[in-house]
């Protein structure tokens, strides 16, 4: 089995669709350590990655006007269980363009593996993109997992993001992303964790909205169980004329899991406006006893919960 067939079959083991390989329509970027794999780009959207030593680095250009109709999917991962995986990613939307990326990343055996990502990215005036990553690991929990993006949305431009790793041992997780929103652009910033073990779990995303009528919002969903940890800094500034900014996050703790939330707003404009809203607990009893009332056990009770915070 080529090392290409491995990492596809393993796809395919998560739920994926391994179809997107064959499929002339899709854009992709298959990547396992410092190796490409695969690579196809579309009409419009263009395509350049080399390896490095540790890694891999890539840029993306969606062109002026283009619509980028079907996901253009990266794959990123280790199968072995040792190993480091560094990718350094240059992303552009030129003006008016659209384009929706998912990243799956794949980690099923790593006991000592380090997976590094450094983004940055610039949407155009009027542009918009939608960043889906999706992590999948294995039950070892030894993986760091440290992804970092600086973000630059224009006029009328928008940015929607989605961070799950709801699959396997976290392991060690530290998100660093910064994102400036300009003239009545849009951020929209979604983190869903699920902790187990002695996993830690540190996220930090900032939002500056420095363009009149830019919005906002940075929403984290964290469950920790077991001795797992979890820190989340949502940060927000107000810079603008009719700018509005949201931080909403919720964690759930279990078991001697310990939870932190740390909900940082400021205002430099007095038509500006931002709010927060942090809630750290335990599991809600009138909800557990419900579901406990319908023949569920207490542990699928609180699963089911769980579950449906970090949906």
């Amino acid at each position: 089995m080529s090392e290409l067939e491995d990492v596809m079959k393993t796809f395919g083991e998560f739920g994926a669709d391994k179809g997107i390989l064959v499929n002339r329509d899709i854009a992709h970027l298959v990547a396992s350590g410092h190796r490409i794999l695969s690579m196809r780009a579309v009409e419009g959207l263009e395509v350049r990655a080399e390896e490095t030593v540790t890694g891999i680095a890539a840029s993306v250009r969606v062109l002026e006007g283009i619509i980028i109709k079907n996901p253009v999917h990266l794959c990123f991962g280790i199968l072995h269980k040792k190993g480091i995986q560094e990718i350094k990613m240059n992303v552009q939307l030129e003006r008016g363009a659209f384009a929706s990326f998912i990243a799956h990343c794949i980690f099923p055996r790593a006991e000592k593996v380090r997976h590094i990502m450094d983004a940055v990215v610039e949407i155009g005036e009027s542009a918009e993109m939608r960043y889906s990553e999706v992590h999948y690991h294995g039950l070892y929990g030894g993986i760091e997992v440290i992804p970092k993006a600086d973000v630059k949305v224009g006029k009328n431009g928008r940015y929607l993001t989605d961070f799950s790793l709801l699959s396997g041992r976290v392991g060690k997780l530290g998100i660093d992303y910064t994102v400036w929103v300009g003239e009545n652009a849009v951020a929209e910033l979604t983190a869903r964790v699920f902790g187990h073990g002695n996993d830690s779990i540190k996220i930090k995303e900032k939002v500056v909205l420095e363009g009149n009528n830019s919005r906002g919002l940075i929403k984290t969903r964290i469950a920790i169980e077991d001795n797992a940890t979890a820190e989340v800094t949502g940060i927000t500034e107000g810079n603008a004329g009719g700018a509005r900014g949201h931080v909403d996050c919720l964690e759930i703790v279990k078991d001697s899991a310990v939870a932190r939330a740390i909900p940082i707003v400021k205002v430099s404009h007095p038509l500006a406006k931002v709010t927060h809203e942090a809630a750290i607990g335990s599991v809600d009893k009138r909800q557990l006893e419900t579901l406990m009332a319908h023949g569920l056990t207490p542990e699928e009770a609180v699963d089911v919960i769980v579950r449906g915070v970090l949906k």
